[in-house]
């Protein structure tokens, strides 16, 4: 086994090469991991029963100096067993009742995911001013990382959480300008970062929000089907149903085999029809009303 540590403390044994760049220290870690004492078939701590794993910051959520360590030494996709001395486990105390005093413990750790926040959190502090003088690139990166980060708290179902960073990145896309022939990477950014932000209104239920950033996805690319759909379902909860027909049949036109798109127009013909059929029923209320009612003068 690799020595990780140095001193013996941390050993590695890699069961699945991972790809890419090495966890950085302040990143955020989207991992599967499980703990096993010797001699014992089921893990003492596990999180592989959870549907979806919760992101944890190093040196914040993350208790253990030697599984620090070893996300360390892992990339994206990396599966990896790891024996962890006393020292960088539980100690000479343990952790009574599950871990006896000076215990030596196994983890089998699987690196799904991982995210810097440190550098994005950094570069938003700064001041406009003070952003302006990094590169383009740099902000791009920033923002990518942003979106990123609501992408994964959207999946989690955090869709505040999620609005707050989609609306960082967006903030950093809007506030930079561009030299012309660059002006393209930087809408292209903008466009992802704004569906995302129709998407997550509708998930909040709040539709004229949607229909807004849908809105403005158009304005950078007027064919795109996603903000002709998003458009089309807020205008649908708004019980706009001409405006969600016109939206919904221009994304059809755009992808007509889209399966959520012919569904989105074939709940919208529902609605309508029973939109109409109560129009119709108050009017014949009303008709039967004014016909059967006391005339002008009756007593």
């Amino acid at each position: 086994m690799q020595d990780i540590s140095g001193d013996q403390g941390v050993l590695k044994d890699v069961i699945r090469e991972g790809a890419g760049e090495l966890v950085t220290p302040d990143a955020s870690v989207l991992v599967k991991y499980s703990g096993y004492l010797e001699h014992m078939d089921k893990p003492f701590d596990s999180n592989c029963f959870r549907k979806t794993p919760r992101l944890m910051k190093l040196g914040v959520d993350i208790t253990l100096w030697g599984m620090e360590l070893g996300l360390l030494s892992m990339r994206r996709g990396e599966l990896a067993r790891f024996l962890f001395k006393p020292t960088y486990a539980y100690g000479t105390l343990g952790c009574p009742p599950l871990i006896p005093p000076n215990t030596t413990v196994l983890f089998e750790i699987e690196l799904l995911d991982f995210l810097d926040s440190a550098e994005s959190d950094k570069f938003c502090a700064l001041s406009a001013e003070q952003q302006d003088q990094f590169p383009l690139q740099k902000v791009l990166k920033v923002a990518a990382t942003e979106r990123e980060f609501g992408n994964y708290l959207f999946r989690q179902n955090r869709f505040y959480d999620a609005k707050v960073r989609y609306k960082r990145a967006l903030l950093l896309l809007r506030r930079r300008s561009a030299p012309p022939e660059e002006q393209h990477l930087v809408e292209a950014a903008k466009l992802l970062v704004l569906l995302n932000l129709s998407f997550t209104y509708l998930k909040l239920e709040q539709p004229t929000r949607a229909l807004h950033y849908g809105e403005q996805a158009l304005i950078i690319d007027q064919k795109n089907a996603k903000a002709l759909f998003r458009c089309g379902q807020a205008c649908l909860l708004m019980t706009e149903y001409q405006k969600a027909r016109d939206f919904l049949v221009r994304a059809q036109k755009e992808q007509p085999f889209n399966h959520d798109i012919n569904n989105e127009l074939k709940k919208l013909a529902s609605y309508y029809r029973d939109y109409t059929d109560k129009e119709k029923e108050m009017c014949h209320r009303m008709f039967a009303f004014c016909d059967n009612g006391p005339t002008v003068g009756e007593k």
